[in-house]
């Protein structure tokens, strides 16, 4: 079934300001990327399916349901982590999960068990009596999406889930959506302005600027594999690089990536010489190296195009981009 339909949905404030400008689309199960920038209108959006805010114009449905007139059922199937840091700091995760769980129709011993059972899928189990006001952001970013988890819903609705983490805490944070929306069977839709981020964990993506839609796809639908091959190993990125471009292959690096074509130019202007042709070897020329410098190789496979360069196509692209547009 669809997850969430709009059609034309508009939403002013004041007369004057557009959050939101005839958003027409509909979102399939699975897990969902809702980007664009900050002001975008995203969280308006976000907020008008939960039915905390009435659209100016337009509907919406989510699950079935119009959250502008049952938007206590829609909440009820409906998990909602919020981007602000809003939790009492003189709780333990514990008892702010088991409140929300009582909050949301769980009786307090189900509530209970539930909110424990949460804690233990974000990592916090064992942290779970600590009061909240001593937990580190990371943490903090757990306690949030356990709340929205602790009644067992059918979508979650994740609001810049990765905000003030570092790398590490991201890629967790992360891996963790990405195993609630494939292994524990909840539709997730996430809401970031960082493209690395959806590209990363997203079967399909939704992209809003200025309140319009720009497009809406499966993102395999939106990248395309490219004649480059990808090439990571574990350690000795360097070393690699350098026994490629001895062996006459022409390496472009991007952080932890070695970017091989897998047909070079020819003559003048080749970025290892005049008449050098790679061919269809490249591959078995790759992996010979890998095997010659005894280095773990995490990934070989053929490039595929970045969703940033849908944004900013003639922009090169370095880690995580934010939509400008």
């Amino acid at each position: 079934m669809t997850l969430i339909a709009t059609d034309a949905l508009t939403k002013t404030y004041g007369g004057r300001v557009t959050a939101l400008a005839d958003l027409t689309v509909d979102v399939e199960p699975g897990i969902v990327g809702l980007i664009g920038a900050n002001g975008a209108g995203k969280s308006t959006l976000i907020k008008i399916l939960l039915g905390l805010l009435a659209p100016t114009s337009g509907r919406a449905r989510v699950l079935g349901l119009d959250p502008t007139t049952d938007a206590a059922a829609v909440r009820a199937r409906v998990g909602y982590m919020p981007e602000n840091d809003c939790l009492p700091p003189d709780l333990s995760a514990a008892e702010f999960v088991t409140h929300l769980g009582r909050i949301s129709g769980l009786p307090r011993t189900a509530a209970r068990e539930r909110a424990s059972e949460a804690l233990r899928h974000v990592g916090l189990y064992e942290e779970r009596y600590r009061q909240i006001g001593g937990y580190s952001t990371g943490m903090k970013q757990r306690v949030k999406l356990a709340q929205a988890l602790v009644h067992d819903p059918d979508l979650l609705l994740l609001d810049e889930p990765t905000n003030g983490l570092d790398p590490a805490g991201r890629d967790a944070m992360l891996a963790l959506i990405h195993r609630i929306g494939t292994e524990f069977g909840i539709s997730v839709v996430v809401c970031s302005h960082l493209l690395g981020e959806v590209e990363r964990i997203c079967d399909s993506l939704i992209a809003i600027d200025g309140g319009r839609l720009l497009r809406s796809a499966q993102l395999s639908d939106m990248t395309t594999t490219s004649d480059v091959l990808a090439i990571e190993v574990s350690e000795g990125t360097e070393q690699l690089a350098a026994r490629l471009v001895a062996d006459q292959l022409p390496v472009r690096q991007e952080g932890r990536l070695l970017l091989v074509p897998v047909a070079a130019p020819t003559g003048a202007g080749s970025d290892v010489g005049s008449g050098t042709d790679v061919g269809s070897d490249v591959h078995d020329r790759i992996l010979a190296a890998v095997v010659e410098l005894d280095l773990p190789l995490h990934r070989l496979d053929q490039r595929r195009h970045r969703v940033a360069e849908l944004f900013a196509p003639t922009q090169p692209q370095e880690g995580d981009t934010r939509v400008d547009a």
